[in-house]
């Protein structure tokens, strides 16, 4: 089938572009209004999202803990259920690093190395996939509250997303972007790391907690849902009266009965 090829993404007849939500393990079990948030979102936009039953796990517990054989299982998986998509949006810095990283190195050769190849290229965080494909900043939400911003490691390091959410972030009306003292550094989390070093890593998120404190914010914006969970759980136990979103829940809310805007400022 012919098509036309739009920022990155091939137009196929009829006008249809196939692109698909990968929800990963821990927004799946534990916050899937994540995934419903990307949905509206890319609804809102314009955009058909299609969700493939068959996921499952990317590997990256397995394959982190010393399990090759069990991640590379998984990563054949991975490709056989979005392999076709012309864009994979996945809400995970830690999850889409794992796949961009990870996989091409379990490719030896033949098939699956043809499949990821042509696989991985296709797979975006959120905010690659607005701003980098869709070509927007502006996207349409409403947001009144005081926000700072956590860049987890994944995102940083992994993905390399740089200012990308600070700018969508920028462009929510009502919302005001507060810096967070020490960014940059880990919150402590990192997957086993927090369960076999439960010490270091209270300590780490209590930097970062503190960090937090010290901007003012409502709320704690990032693009992983397992650092949120980490520092949220020490911000509730504190009692500190700060909740913790990831992205695509503030860029998908609105203003009440305005349910319809598109953003457009490229």
């Amino acid at each position: 089938m012919y098509g036309l090829t739009i920022f990155g993404l091939t137009i196929h007849a009829g006008g249809h572009v196939r692109v698909a939500l990968f929800i990963t393990c821990v927004n799946d079990t534990l916050f899937p209004g994540t995934g419903k948030a990307v949905v509206t979102l890319l609804r809102r936009l314009g955009v058909d999202v299609d969700f493939p039953e068959a996921q499952t796990c990317c590997g990256q517990m397995h394959l982190n803990t010393g399990y090759r054989e069990e991640g590379a299982r998984l990563a054949h998986h991975f490709v056989d259920v979005f392999r076709g998509y012309d864009a994979v949006v996945v809400p995970s810095g830690s999850c889409g690093a794992m796949v961009r990283e990870q996989y091409p190195k379990l490719a030896d050769g033949g098939a699956f190395a043809e499949a990821v190849a042509a696989t991985v290229p296709r797979v975006y965080d959120l905010s690659e996939f607005l701003i980098d494909v869709l070509g927007v900043t502006d996207v349409g939400a409403y947001f009144p509250h005081r926000v700072t911003y956590h860049p987890t490691c994944h995102s940083l390091r992994g993905l390399h997303l740089g200012d990308r959410p600070r700018r969508l972030l920028e462009q929510v009306k009502g919302l005001e972007l507060v810096p967070l003292p020490g960014a940059e550094e880990c919150c402590g989390f990192g997957g086993t790391f927090a369960v076999k070093n439960p010490d270091i890593s209270a300590a780490m998120c209590g930097d970062k907690v503190r960090n937090v404190l010290d901007t003012g914010a409502e709320v704690l914006c990032a693009a992983d849902n397992s650092c949120l969970m980490h520092i949220g759980g020490t911000l509730t136990r504190q009692k500190a009266g700060v909740r913790v979103m990831h992205l695509a829940e503030i860029l998908a809310s609105t203003a009440p009965g305005d349910t319809h805007e598109r953003g457009d400022s490229r």
